[in-house]
Formats: C-alpha cells, structure tokens, sequence
C-alpha cells in the first residue's frame, strides 16, 4: 500500500506556502499596528518591532507605508470607515437632538470597548500635528459638523461653544469604552453611564441657567 508523503514533503513537491496578496499582507500590517498603538498608547511605533511582530521585514513596512504618518492616516481612514459603516453616518443626520448625540456616542462607545481607544490616539497625537490626512480630517469634521448645525438649532449656544461642547461630550464615550476595553469597568455598567452622562449634559446645554455651580 503506498503511503502519504509526510506534511513536510509535501510542501516540497508543490512549493513553498501560499505568498499572502498585497491586501491581506497591508491589512496584516495595519493590524499590528492597531493593537501595537493601543498597547503603547502613544506615536510612534518602534519600526523594527512592528515589523517582527508583523512577520515582515523593515524594507517590506516602508514598501507598503513609506513614512509611519501615510500608515497611522491609513489606520485613521479604517477607523473611521468602520464607525460610518457602522451607523455613524446614519445617527449623525436623525434630526432629534438627543436622539443623534446618544445614538452617535453610544455607537462610538461600542467601537472603542471593542477596539481600544485608536481613534483617539491617532486624531489627538501630536506626532500627528499637521500630518493628518485632509481628507480624512473632513470625513470627521461632517459629522461634528451635523450634530453642530442641529445643535445650533435647539440650543440657546453659539456655534464656538457647541464645538466645545461636543469636543467634551466626546471624551464620555472615548473613556467609557477605554475602561471596558482594558477590563477595568463591566460593559453594562459603563454603557448606562455614557448614556447618562450624554443626556445630562445635553440637559444643561439646553438650559444653562439652571446649571448649580459651585461657589
């Protein structure tokens, strides 16, 4: 009776392994470097680790992302096409107020409890100062920009202090999510605070006057 070759032989007669297509090998790359950032917590990455954390020599990194501010733009563009997909760009344009500012900060509160706190490094990085990609830098302007002409609408605000506002409002759901991704806070917990805090500042917005504030 003949015999199967082993495992090792086999890969002799037909060849080496399947070489990886440059879209998988460039996605390989990006998520190296995802879960490298939101280990590190900050820009940049240490090329040479990425690229043997990324089964990848130096060369091949600079091949695929010639300075690491075209890979952290490339991550940056994920991450947000990821959260439009996601419904983003849906809940930005509900015409209710509360319901768009919940909607959007439980949406990205969910994304950063699943993926770390990315976006955030990224967007806020000052190795990213005047290096963040136009294009992208527009995407996540569209949708402050919804929430702030609905919020200049029904908020007795200027423009420059509803800007303000959801800069803030924006960090509920940044560290929310950051606390359940890191296991230092349960996911049920943290969302029923995001939910509470999102709605409690959008009741101050509304009347500021009746805001109590401490002598």
């Amino acid at each position: 009776m003949k015999t199967r070759p082993p495992v090792s032989e086999k890969k002799a007669e037909t060849g080496k392994s399947k070489r990886l297509s440059p879209d998988v090998r460039r996605a390989q790359m990006l998520d190296t470097a995802a879960r490298m950032i939101v280990e590190q917590g900050y820009l940049p990455l240490p090329v040479e680790e990425l690229a043997r954390q990324a089964g990848a020599s130096k060369a091949l990194i600079y091949a695929y992302f010639p300075t690491q501010h075209n890979l952290f733009n490339s991550l940056l563009g994920r991450e947000i096409r990821s959260l439009l997909l996601g419904g983003l760009d849906t809940a930005s344009q509900v015409q209710d107020l509360e319901q768009a500012a919940v909607l959007c900060a439980m949406l990205y509160f969910e994304h950063v409890a699943r993926n770390g706190p990315l976006l955030n490094i990224l967007m806020t990085d000052l190795y990213m100062a005047g290096h963040l990609d136009p294009e992208v830098r527009q995407t996540c302007d569209l949708v402050a920009e919804r929430l702030t002409n609905l919020a200049a609408d029904q908020l007795p605000c200027t423009r420059e202090e509803i800007h303000a506002a959801i800069e803030m409002m924006t960090a509920i759901p940044d560290e929310a999510g950051r606390l359940v991704f890191h296991r230092e806070l349960d996911q049920t917990t943290a969302r029923q605070i995001c939910h509470s805090l999102i709605g409690s500042c959008l009741k101050a917005l509304r009347a500021p006057e009746k805001v109590a504030v401490p002598d």
